[in-house]
């Protein structure tokens, strides 16, 4: 059977880290980065352990400001 992995994409610069995608994420893959600030002046999601994503796309779906892009890829 295939397996499914993904990679996400969080515009830094957009991302007010708000915490619903670090929330939303069942493979606790996103954190908020706890030192460094974008432009802004706000602590920006990041991903903290990428090799445990499966492409849910759960993070996407929550952000309210569309900053999360999920890919999804297959190994077979």
């Amino acid at each position: 059977m295939a397996k499914i992995s993904g990679a996400v994409d969080i515009d830094n610069e957009r991302c007010k880290g708000c915490d619903l995608c670090v929330v939303a994420c069942p493979v606790d893959v996103l954190k908020l980065q706890p030192k460094e600030v974008n432009n802004k002046g706000y602590h920006f999601a990041y991903a903290a352990d990428i090799d445990r994503c499966i492409g849910c796309a759960a993070c996407a779906t929550v952000c309210p400001d569309g900053c999360i892009t999920v890919y999804r890829v297959v190994e077979k």
